[in-house]
């Protein structure tokens, strides 16, 4: 007893982890655009791009306010370090007695001056310290007053990059989920298909007991109840897979449970589709490359601003001790310095490199220029196709639709004649068969009108 109930309380902890780790999330679309720009990897990372970027332009900033060092330093010579220095005592001794004509013991002028004596000689005292600060101002410097300009244009790049990634999750979050709508109203479908199936597989069965039916008429329907089950299957095993995928495309656990609150008709498919007011700034791809061609115009700018001078401003204070102890006693002397100064260094030839670096500039702006040009090409196709796939789907779609409704008329009515005994479940299992292929046909319509509408919104930039 002791030992099951262990096992209890085991399995129940073990259930109520696992109940812990997996969560349930009740979706509308939105809700879905809005989870995978919460978990997904590609816009986390957009999103640190853009707190990277704010990081270096603190650091730009931090450049053109004042800087401040300081230093010490402690040193004892355990040996002196020592230099020759002239003793020129005698020297200027026989200088003097020179140039007043004096005369040696022998009576003759003193006319040769000896050399200096060399001595060796140290400054240096055993103990040396300094302590020191130096504060230095940048006036003006072009990268850093270009890099000054050139901040919110870069932020504007990378919330634009931030925006591109999530166009394309919010596109692929979209298909996704109402592929799995579509899916399941056509499991819903297919279900029917089945039960009407087993229901004439029945009436069919009593009528072979009584000898009012044939085997073949029995083995008819028993096929294509069958391949019916068979394609029920591959569709719920497909529901399934695309819930896996919406999951992945989501950035959720695959041991989550996902419910879709929304449901889609055809009314839905249709609103909103005249709305096509189109600006290129619309694109987050187009405003990436307009801050990217800002971005280049401001390097050009930097590039021709390096031919001016760099002007900074310095001041140090410092002081410096000497002793034969160490610092901390009182014969220690103590020196202090200090100076203020201006920096001024002027570029006045670097062998044509500046030249050519503007040149690279002007030509990297051309080439952003016929790039920019190529994506709205793109884009002008892009909306072209989409547009036309758009109005043929939804062509299509009207035309699947009344075909479903007359599909389920015509087997209403051949249904209703085989109740009354006036047909056959051949003419029934041909009408419930056609019936079958107008129900793929609309929801395959559906399918392909729906990705035509999201991908249509996309070339607009208006997939909200």
């Amino acid at each position: 007893m002791r030992s099951l109930r262990l096992l209890i309380i085991c399995m129940a902890i073990l259930t109520a982890i696992q109940s812990e780790a997996q969560n349930k999330y009740e979706l509308t679309v939105r809700d879905a655009v809005e989870l995978a720009f919460k978990n997904l990897t590609d816009v986390k990372n957009a999103q640190i791009d853009y707190q990277l970027q704010e990081a270096k332009n603190k650091e730009i900033v931090g450049q053109a306010l004042p800087q401040v060092s300081a230093n010490a330093g402690l040193n004892h010579y355990l040996s002196l370090p020592s230099i020759l220095f002239p003793d020129a005592s005698s020297t200027a001794v026989y200088s003097i007695l020179k140039n007043e004509g004096v005369k040696d013991g022998n009576g003759m002028p003193i006319t040769k001056v000896p050399d200096p004596t060399m001595r060796q000689v140290s400054f240096q005292q055993p103990w040396n310290a300094n302590l020191g600060a130096t504060v230095s101002q940048l006036l003006f410097q072009p990268d850093v007053f270009v890099g000054l300009q050139a901040r919110k244009v870069a932020l504007d790049y990378a919330a634009s990059n931030i925006e591109q990634v999530k166009a394309r999750v919010k596109d692929s979050a979209y298909k996704r989920y109402y592929a799995i709508l579509i899916a399941e109203k056509q499991t819903y479908f297919l279900s029917e298909s089945i039960k009407r199936l087993e229901k004439l597989y029945h009436d069919d069965s009593v009528l072979y007991k009584n000898g009012f039916a044939e085997r073949l008429d029995l083995d008819k329907v028993q096929v294509q109840l069958t391949n019916l089950r068979t394609t029920y299957n591959i569709v719920q095993s497909g529901v399934q897979l695309a819930y896996g995928a919406l999951k992945f495309a989501l950035g959720l656990n695959q041991k989550d449970t996902v419910v879709l609150k929304e449901d889609l008709t055809v009314d839905k498919i249709k609103e909103g589709v005249l709305d096509d007011n189109f600006k290129y700034d619309d694109r987050p791809e187009i405003r990436t490359l307009s801050y990217t061609r800002r971005l280049q115009e401001l390097d050009l700018k930097r590039n021709k601003l390096g031919y001016l001078p760099t002007v900074s401003a310095q001041g140090n204070y410092g002081i410096s001790g000497m002793g034969q102890q160490f610092i901390t006693n009182s014969s220690t002397n103590w020196f202090k310095s200090s100076f203020i100064g201006l920096n001024l260094n002027l570029p006045i030839f670097d062998g044509f490199q500046r030249k050519y670096k503007v040149k690279q500039s002007q030509l990297n702006i051309q080439k952003l220029d016929n790039v920019i040009s190529q994506v709205k090409q793109g884009i002008d196709f892009e909306q072209f196709a989409t547009k036309e796939s758009l109005k043929s789907s939804l062509l299509n779609l009207d035309a699947q639709e009344r075909n479903i409704e007359l599909a389920e008329r015509v087997y209403t009515a051949t249904k209703k004649k085989f109740e009354q005994g006036l047909g056959s479940s051949f003419e029934i299992l041909q009408a419930d068969n056609d019936y079958q292929t107008a129900q793929s046909n609309y929801f395959s319509a559906l399918y392909n009108a729906i990705v035509a509408k999201v991908s249509y919104q996309h070339s607009l930039g208006k997939l909200n």
